[in-house]
């Protein structure tokens, strides 16, 4: 049963990604022309809940964006209300509490539920704003697709899509050349992302976090392609891989940030390890932040309508302190506290390894 809502709130928090503009855009559309609400959106994620800059949303704001990438409303991976970094009086960075301010932005606008998109650590903080005694719908977002609770996140398709396109060009440059070429994908601590774009992009060796390789036999893969002629390989590394009883390798330390480590850097590691040992030319590209940037493919433009669709629809009947999911294609919602229990990892013996294994793929395993 729908209720009356008369003032919905939206944000978009955490890293960007593309299909965030399809959501706002289905959230606003819906909002005003279905229900009669009005809506108004942060800006730059949570920080913007904090020190109240807003902007009101109409229909004409929201045309033409569903193609386009990133977020008109900003976002920030570092503002969290419950540990927001503030210099103290000795210039140091502090993390403080400001979660009060921004309950009281909240209540200030009046606002009868609040919208936030984002990952685990954006839902995180939603959750205690639940807790707090806001109303909260969650809509999940990231490109590493390792929110548990859902089938998919929006973005993920997106990031896949591109990782590929940069596997197919430099297959043909490796191949050219006769190098073994290892790209670097995102993923943080999940392989979805190598994994998809190994298989899509024919990579020969495959390495995620999920299954500490071992160097020797990753060797032994490009030593047995030698053998067979094959004078170049692929190989799709997670950023989040390690080695069997190694750990991950860390670019750097945001200091400021909720999470502060950032990884970064296993594919030079590897190409020095694998030049060295195997005698191959090794180069190693790192795609960055290049998968979180583009146009959305159709199938996230999809998936982020959906999602906004269900998420100001739950608003409307007054269901709160749920995040939206898909689950076997249909739109379902979950409490938000079971979405960020844990992350949603590779089984390490599911059927798509399975296969890619019996294709002769590498996990290094």
């Amino acid at each position: 049963m729908e209720k009356k809502m008369r003032k919905v709130g939206i944000l978009t928090a955490g890293g960007d990604c593309p299909g965030l503009n399809a959501v706002i855009r289905a959230v606003v559309k819906t909002g005003i022309g279905r229900f009669g609400m009005e809506i108004i959106g942060f800006k730059d994620g949570f920080d913007g809940l904090i020190h109240d800059r807003f902007v009101t949303l109409e229909s004409r704001d929201v045309s033409g964006i569903l193609t386009i990438g990133g977020t008109i409303l900003g976002t920030s991976n570092i503002a969290n209300p419950y540990g927001y970094a503030v210099k103290g009086k000795n210039g140091k960075i502090v993390m403080k509490d400001v979660s009060k301010k921004a309950i009281a932005v909240y209540k200030r606008h009046k606002l009868d539920a609040l919208i936030t998109v984002g990952g685990d650590g954006t839902l995180t903080n939603a959750s205690k704003l639940v807790r707090d005694g806001l109303n909260i719908v969650g809509v999940p977002k990231t490109i590493d697709n390792d929110l548990s609770e859902t089938d998919l996140t929006f973005g993920f398709n997106t990031a896949v899509a591109t990782a590929t396109e940069a596997i197919d060009k430099l297959h043909t440059t490796a191949q050219s050349h006769h190098r073994v070429m290892i790209v670097e994908v995102m993923g943080r601590y999940a392989g979805w992302i190598a994994l998809a774009a190994g298989m899509a992009g024919g990579g020969d060796v495959i390495l995620i976090p999920e299954i500490p390789y071992r160097i020797e036999k990753v060797f032994d893969k490009i030593r047995e392609r030698s053998k067979r002629g094959k004078r170049f390989s692929i190989i799709v590394v997670a950023e989040g891989a390690k080695p069997l009883g190694g750990d991950v390798t860390v670019s750097k330390i945001v200091e400021n940030s909720p999470d502060k480590i950032r990884l970064g850097g296993v594919a030079a590691r590897l190409a020095d390890q694998i030049e060295k040992a195997t005698g191959n030319e090794t180069r190693a590209t790192i795609l960055g932040h290049v998968q979180r940037g583009g146009t959305p493919t159709p199938f996230d433009r999809i998936l982020a309508t959906r999602y906004g669709h269900e998420a100001i629809c739950l608003v409307a009947q007054g269901i709160f302190g749920r995040m939206v999911a898909l689950r076997a294609n249909e739109m379902t919602n979950v409490p938000i506290e079971a979405a960020i229990g844990q992350l949603r990892h590779v089984p390490p013996n599911m059927p798509l390894i399975c296969c890619l294994k019996d294709t002769g793929v590498s996990f290094g395993d």
